[in-house]
């Protein structure tokens, strides 16, 4: 069977790493992002210089239409989805919770929560053999701050990675006597330019004392975990998810 993936947030960080890595395994690549044209049209380079086949698709994976879209690029021009890489997110600056606008809060929600629910729905209706698929595998970005809770800092983001597990857990379950894995890697402190929208660029290093092992993590570490869930060398992992923390 061909594998098809698709990365949401695709375009940097750890998804473009998570691209790299699919198309060193020989997957048909779509690379999903948001706003940054220019950052997606030098991944989609990287990943076809790779030999692999690959697209880029500028959605909103809040808005269902877009979500709609984007899949129907992927099933003319690459296939029918076979993987789905729920990465794209996005965090505020550093905040109580007294201090959250009701603005601040929707735009989290839609992107951390909503967004994977509606991308993880367009690939179900593509993977199950209900709806003429032959399975298929997906993985949520969530966070070890689901489990921390950030107080003082962002809970509103933590909190919806604890709704993105949730939904994790409850999907996997749904989904698993039709052939489609579900689960998640909870990445901690990782080098990326993620912590620029917290107002604060330079946090990992900052924080790097209070890991247990002493150093924030890189991209392509997480992108090892997710390469690995997508595939058939964790054909019996589904609801499970994978702390990428340093001991955190």
């Amino acid at each position: 069977m061909d594998k098809v993936v698709i990365i949401t947030g695709g375009s940097r960080g750890i998804g473009a790493e998570t691209a790299l890595l699919a198309a060193r395994e020989g997957y048909r690549i779509c690379i999903n992002y948001h706003s940054d044209e220019k950052a997606a049209q030098g991944m989609l380079e990287q990943v076809r210089g790779l030999g692999a086949q690959a697209i880029a698709v500028r959605a909103d994976v809040s808005s269902e239409d877009e979500v709609i879209a984007l899949f129907n690029r992927v099933d003319a021009e690459l296939g029918r989805v076979t993987a789905l890489v729920n990465n794209a997110g996005t965090v505020g600056h550093k905040s109580r919770v007294d201090e959250m606008s009701e603005f601040r809060l929707l735009k989290i929600m839609k992107t951390n929560v909503l967004g994977p629910i509606l991308c993880a729905k367009h690939a179900v209706l593509r993977m199950s053999p209900r709806h003429g698929g032959q399975g298929g595998s997906i993985v949520n970005v969530s966070s070890v701050a689901a489990r921390l809770g950030s107080p003082g800092e962002y809970v509103d983001y933590a909190a919806s990675k604890g709704a993105l597990d949730t939904f994790t857990l409850g999907l996997s379950k749904e989904v698993a006597g039709e052939g489609i894995r579900v689960n998640a890697v909870r990445p901690g402190y990782i080098f990326t330019d993620f912590h620029a929208l917290s107002g604060d660029p330079d946090r990992v290093s900052k924080l790097e004392s209070g890991i247990p092992m002493a150093r924030g993590g890189r991209p392509d570490e997480v992108a090892e975990a997710i390469i690995w869930l997508l595939s058939d060398k964790a054909s019996y992992a589904t609801g499970t998810f994978l702390d990428l923390g340093g001991g955190r």
